[in-house]
């Protein structure tokens, strides 16, 4: 009996080696993939991002400021007609551009006059973004967009409804590529505690409450 076990201790001791030298099977673990945007989001994502850009407006206040220049450089209003004025290249047109936008332009034109203009284009105060609130409430006007702000918001700034303010019936009048378009905005729901109804308002809307 003692011999068989040295035997097979002995046979033991020389497979043991040649198991430490074999690779590990069934040890590789899966390598999370990085999800893929499909093509059609991705787009929507950039020009979601295009869209959320500021773009500049008419009374807004602009910090112009060219480097190594301070002549040229000026703090100014957007007139109505959503021009600047600047030294050596007088009038510009200013409302509708972002400041990015803004800056190439003018580093364009003072090229003209200054060899590789560096230009900042800095919105000082937002004046341009607007929203009316007209019809059936406390102080009906206009009323200027510091942040993102919801039409319930807007209603609250005009000091709530009237007596016989027809609360079903409220729309939001919105210009959207040359065309105005009513948006419907149910009151009762939002009252109901349904906050999904209460959206944003967005520059130039015109809420009406008959």
């Amino acid at each position: 009996m003692i011999r068989p076990l040295i035997v097979s201790f002995a046979c033991l001791a020389c497979t043991l080696p040649a198991l430490a030298q074999e690779p590990p099977q069934n040890t590789a673990r899966a390598t999370p993939s990085t999800p893929t945007v499909p093509a059609a989001t991705a787009r929507e994502s950039r020009i979601v991002a295009e869209e959320g850009d500021y773009r500049i407006g008419t009374e807004d206040v602009l910090d112009i400021s060219v480097w190594k220049a301070p002549e040229l450089s000026r703090t100014v209003p957007v007139r109505p007609d959503g021009k600047v004025s600047l030294p050596l290249i007088n009038d510009i047109q200013a409302a509708g551009l972002t400041p990015s936008s803004l800056r190439e332009e003018l580093a364009r034109r003072l090229s003209e006059y200054v060899p590789s203009p560096e230009v900042a284009v800095i919105v000082r105060e937002v004046h341009s973004a607007k929203v009316s609130v007209i019809g059936s409430v406390r102080n009906p006007g206009r009323y200027e967009l510091k942040s993102a702000a919801t039409v319930l918001e807007l209603i609250a700034l005009a000091q709530g409804f009237t007596d016989f303010a027809n609360r079903d019936r409220i729309v939001v009048l919105r210009q959207k590529g040359g065309a105005q378009t009513r948006i419907p905005f149910n009151y009762r729901k939002i009252a109901d505690g349904s906050e999904q109804d209460n959206f944003f308002v967005q520059p130039g809307d015109i809420i009406v409450v008959p």
